[in-house]
């Protein structure tokens, strides 16, 4: 038996194992969708084994839903983050800020007296190989592209509940604009410094919030409004919270609940 526990970020839910010891099989990607399979397994967005790293106090070993294999994940670390203080590390009390090694580089992580957790995500990329140069009109709507260590595809809609996402989602990830498909955001303006956001996770489908998505919104955000400093981006799950440093790079700010824990075979 394999001990396991369940945690979310603003709904984004994962399943965590302590995986120092390597012993958790990954190679056979029915047991990871068995696992997060919501009606015959334990059911997540995704698995995630904290791991040893060399470089930094641990490693995100993080897969999607599916099976395949995910290069970054916004709630994932926040949450892999108080996992990691809360079982693994024996000075969980003194120690204040993180460094968790990814798939998309070494990012820091800083506990808040308020019990969040903030990530500095790092700078965002507008030119990648995972999607084209310019916006592109897709299923009607206009997305701009942006990666933050995996791809996103952004539209600004009017009035986001009259678009079903889990219709045009699956229909944008597997483009053939996108080798590798893509993560699918629209987001509505509610106030200067409030939107509204639906999500469509590769991998995965509908979630009730992404990180990695959220910091791709402010990023393209950020670009048509310079001035704009701390956002609230409410997700079906909760609230994230954007901004950036005076070096560019982005910080992401949400909660890490632990839900339960549990054995599996």
């Amino acid at each position: 038996m394999k001990e396991f526990y369940k945690y979310h970020g603003a709904g984004n839910d994962f399943i965590m194992v302590d995986n120092r010891n390597f012993h958790f099989d990954v190679q056979d990607k029915k047991n990871i969708k068995s696992l997060c399979d919501r009606h015959f397994g334990i059911g997540a967005d995704g698995l995630i084994l904290v791991e040893s790293s060399e470089k930094a106090d641990c490693f995100m070993n993080y897969y999607n839903a599916d099976g395949t294999l995910a290069e970054m994940c916004g709630n994932g670390i926040r949450c892999t983050a108080k996992f990691f203080l809360e079982y693994i590390k024996s000075d969980k009390n003194e120690l204040k800020e993180l460094l968790i090694d990814t798939r998309a580089g070494i990012k820091k992580v800083i506990y808040n007296k308020d019990g969040s957790f903030s990530v500095n995500m790092g700078i965002p990329v507008f030119s990648h190989p995972d999607f084209p140069s310019n916006p592109l009109n897709l299923q009607n709507i206009l997305f701009n592209f942006v990666s933050m260590g995996n791809p996103h595809a952004v539209a600004v809609v009017k009035d986001i509940a009259k678009i079903n996402i889990s219709e045009i989602g699956p229909k944008i990830e597997q483009d053939s604009h996108f080798p590798n498909k893509i993560n699918v955001e629209l987001v509505e303006k509610v106030a200067d410094n409030h939107f509204k956001v639906k999500v469509w996770e590769r991998g995965v489908g509908v979630t009730l919030a992404c990180g990695t998505g959220a910091c791709a919104i402010y990023a393209i955000l950020k670009k048509e409004n310079n001035k704009m400093k701390e956002i609230t981006l409410e997700f079906s799950g909760g609230n994230l919270y954007l901004s950036e440093n005076k070096e560019g790079e982005i910080i992401l700010r949400g909660p890490a609940v632990c839900v339960f824990k549990g054995e599996m075979k």
